[in-house]
């Protein structure tokens, strides 16, 4: 994926035909319950759902001129992957997803320590995805963030 792209429809527009259904699919499964206040951008060349600076003038601590991250998704070379800082740093929320992710029987969950990658030739869990967006508020992202930087 080219780094100079400034917005999700050229990032959608230079997808594999392949890959954009399961990237669009996606995102309006993020967007549509991701809680208010977070802003969808191009963030780290992939597509973002972040805290703009106008909720959180501080910004990413390892590059305050950025907006805070959250959430991203991207085509990558052999996977899907949403990135949900979240379940970085919430044991409850990972063990809530990997409970929700083997109700569905859709095979082994593939995950990192942010990145759930998805098999694009398999099915795609689109509504848990969206359910895992909702799962945490802008204020409550802040506030795990801070304790976290500010330890």
């Amino acid at each position: 994926m080219s780094t100079s792209i400034s917005t999700v429809s050229e990032y959608i527009s230079q997808l594999e035909e392949s890959r954009k259904e399961i990237i669009e699919n996606l995102r309006k499964a993020m967007k549509s319950n991701l809680p208010a206040g977070f802003n969808e951008e191009i963030n780290y060349g992939m597509i973002g759902y972040v805290v703009p600076h106008s909720i959180y003038p501080s910004g990413y601590h390892c590059n305050t001129k950025l907006p805070l991250p959250f959430m991203n998704l991207a085509s990558q070379k052999n996977h899907i992957g949403v990135y949900h800082m979240g379940i970085y740093s919430d044991p409850d929320l990972l063990k809530w997803f990997e409970e929700q992710w083997s109700k569905l029987e859709i095979g082994k969950l593939n995950m990192g320590k942010s990145c759930i990658r998805l098999n694009p030739k398999k099915q795609i869990p689109y509504d848990l995805i969206g359910r895992l967006s909702a799962k945490i508020s802008v204020d409550q992202w802040i506030e795990t963030y801070e304790k976290a930087v500010k330890k």
